[in-house]
């Protein structure tokens, strides 16, 4: 073994130390410079393709993009600094490289789900299926979409759980939030009420709401009663429809219902709850039996 000198290091410092401290800067820069030019370019190609017609839509498929050519960019940076280094330190880069083939086809049928999940990513992003923002339902969970990668895709609940779910598991995704959201509820009202004064009533409210300063930004049309949809069992059931901005349709609702409630306590409208009336044997009111 031959006697390591301060010689010898210097030596080595100076023929491979210096080389790999290179590499690594490189390294660096490409990732500093792949942070700062790759979001305008990005956000410049959204732009031009026309898929997005709100700003916040445009910046929502920019920060998925990102968040997709970011990490491959960052895997494909370290992996190119590691060949050069073992390259600079004399270890040959072709038996690895040649090891790497032989494990990947060992491996070849235990990826199969992950070669499933890269390739259904694939067409998520190519589809703008949803972005990064987007309030969405898939694989039967539903929630906030705060991560997309070409393998899976990550949601955060309503209860503050985060869901991890592979691409190759989405079969169908709902997006409730793409260019505008829809206020769909009914409102039950009791069988003696004069359908036409409340109906009237439904419509000032969606429209009060729709003027309202703290609500007008979020309401693209104000919410109207567009039918009775039910007779039910305690009530009449109005279906109530109107369009607001993606991701308001939930806050809008709550203060229609809340305002529905004060002006038919007002106008003394009745909102019924499940009863049931019992008779034990005795005469119905008004029946022939009571009248013999």
């Amino acid at each position: 073994m031959p006697e390591l000198s301060w010689a010898t290091v210097t030596n080595w410092l100076i023929n491979h130390g210096i080389p790999i401290l290179i590499i690594v800067v490189v390294g660096v820069v490409l990732w500093f410079l792949l942070k700062k030019f790759l979001p305008p370019i990005v956000r410049r190609t959204v732009a031009q393709t026309g898929y997005e017609e709100s700003e916040e839509g445009l910046k929502k498929r920019t920060d998925t993009l990102l968040s997709i050519f970011r990490g491959m960019g960052r895997v494909l940076i370290i992996i190119v600094v590691i060949i050069m280094i073992l390259d600079e330190v004399g270890v040959a880069i072709a038996p690895v490289l040649a090891g790497f083939g032989i494990a990947g086809v060992a491996l070849g049928f235990g990826a199969q789900y992950l070669i499933r999940d890269l390739i259904a990513g694939i067409f998520i992003i190519l589809e703008n299926q949803y972005r990064v923002g987007d309030v969405v339902r898939v694989a039967d969970i539903g929630g906030l979409v705060e991560y997309v990668t070409l393998r899976k895709t990550v949601l955060r609940d309503l209860d503050g759980v985060v869901h991890h779910v592979p691409n190759g598991e989405i079969k169908t995704a709902s997006n409730f939030t793409r260019h505008f959201a829809r206020v769909n509820l009914n409102v039950s009202v009791g069988y003696g009420t004069d359908l036409d004064h409340a109906i009237s009533v439904i419509n000032r409210v969606g429209k009060e709401l729709a003027e309202d300063e703290k609500w007008r930004d979020v309401i693209k049309s104000p919410p109207q009663a567009l039918r009775v949809d039910n007779l039910g069992d305690s009530g009449i059931d109005i279906k109530i429809l109107g369009d607001v901005k993606p991701m308001q349709q939930w806050g809008v609702m709550g203060e229609l219902r809340l305002r529905l409630k004060k002006a038919f306590d007002a106008e003394g409208i009745e909102i019924p709850w499940p009863h049931t009336k019992v008779y034990f044997g005795n005469p119905l009111p008004d029946s022939p039996e009571k009248k013999d």
